[in-house]
């Protein structure tokens, strides 16, 4: 194994503006730092090279397969394929952390001359080929995975829709009752945090990602309070949060159940709790209820600049209350499809443990 500078075994393209080239009946994917933003008539890059944010996200390397143009916030990297083989670059790509070379305070930013000095160690080429062959067979693993995780949720989205139709427009029928009539919400309290205050798990809009249930308190994120919360304000098991306020909008509304089983956890301020009160609705039928588009798109509106619900938008919805009886079947097929998604989310956890291993043996 020998020791490069990347201006030894590689060249870096600039990319330019895609206004002379751009057509959407283009031949040639155009990239920005994030992806593939329309097609473009010529190309800048060959087929087998890196996209490599200049501007913005310059930690997410993307392999591209096929030849491209870039736009001027992204970089191309090329291999010498006769010294360094294109997918081995990229796995050195994803590993090596780019933040490093940043050199602004604001917008991450990377240089051409700062990216030629990064020293990669290149085995030979059969060498090269044995590791990507074995990261390769991970990748599409995991791939087929998080395939299965979609399809799963699909299955549950299909069965409800099956089950109970669109709640909104309620299609079957059903009697409904208002959200706000079957439970009630606290907003979550912005705490003020210390090092050497009141040790306790807090749950806030970070933790929401794509969970529908947070159970147990192994994961949950602590905090260092300076008060103790307000009994109001702890989470019990089967509570609902909802994302109160955030900048992201597609955030906004998303909700989970949680169980802390009586461990002390509170929630952040940017969050709002509901608790269930009424025997006429089953929580996690209540929670698919919530997690439909027709449902979050009358939390949130349709408006582009609307990042934030209260308690007044939560009690304009109409929830369809079936017999109890049918949600609780529903529920239990729920439980069943969980068990298959935790299986499944559990070896994709050893799948990411592996190649991490793998990857801080060939690049560490």
């Amino acid at each position: 194994m020998k020791s490069y500078k990347w201006r030894e075994v590689l060249s870096i393209v600039n990319g330019k503006n895609q206004k002379y080239v751009e057509n959407p009946n283009g031949t040639y994917p155009i990239y920005g730092s994030g992806g593939i933003i329309g097609y473009a008539t010529d190309f800048l890059c060959p087929e087998n090279s890196i996209i490599l944010g200049r501007k913005g996200s310059i930690n997410k390397p993307i392999f591209v397969k096929e030849k491209f143009w870039n736009v001027d916030t992204a970089f191309g990297i090329i291999p010498n394929k006769n010294i360094l083989l294109p997918l081995f670059l990229y796995y050195f790509c994803i590993f090596f952390n780019f933040e490093k070379l940043n050199t602004t305070v604001t917008i991450p930013s990377l240089t051409k001359s700062n990216l030629f000095d990064i020293t990669i160690n290149i085995p030979d080429l059969k060498i090269q080929t044995k590791i990507t062959n074995i990261l390769s067979k991970i990748d599409i693993i995991i791939y087929q995975k998080t395939v299965q995780l979609s399809k799963l949720d699909t299955l549950v989205k299909s069965r409800f829709v099956e089950m109970f139709g669109d709640p909104v427009k309620n299609p079957l029928g059903w009697n409904t009752s208002p959200f706000l009539s079957m439970g009630y919400c606290k907003n979550g309290m912005n705490f003020h945090t210390g090092d050497s205050g009141i040790k306790m798990h807090c749950l806030g809009v970070g933790d929401f990602k794509d969970y529908s249930i947070i159970d147990g308190t192994d994961h949950l994120p602590t905090i260092s309070l300076k008060e103790t919360p307000p009994e109001e304000s702890m989470l019990q098991d089967g509570d609902i949060l909802f994302v109160r306020s955030n900048g992201n909008k597609a955030l906004v509304g998303r909700s989970l159940v949680v169980y802390p089983h009586n461990t002390p956890t509170t929630y952040s301020g940017f969050c709002i709790r509901y608790r269930l009160t009424s025997f006429d609705v089953n929580i996690t039928y209540l929670l698919c209820v919530l997690k439909t588009d027709s449902i979050r798109k009358k939390m949130i509106g349709r408006g582009a600049n609307i990042q934030n619900i209260n308690q007044q938008t939560l009690a304009t919805l109409d929830i369809p209350t079936p017999p109890i009886d049918l949600q609780e079947k529903f529920a239990a097929f729920v439980e069943q499809v969980d068990k298959s998604k935790l299986a499944v989310k559990q070896s994709l956890e050893k799948l990411e443990t592996l190649k991490k291993s793998l990857m801080q043996d060939y690049f560490g």
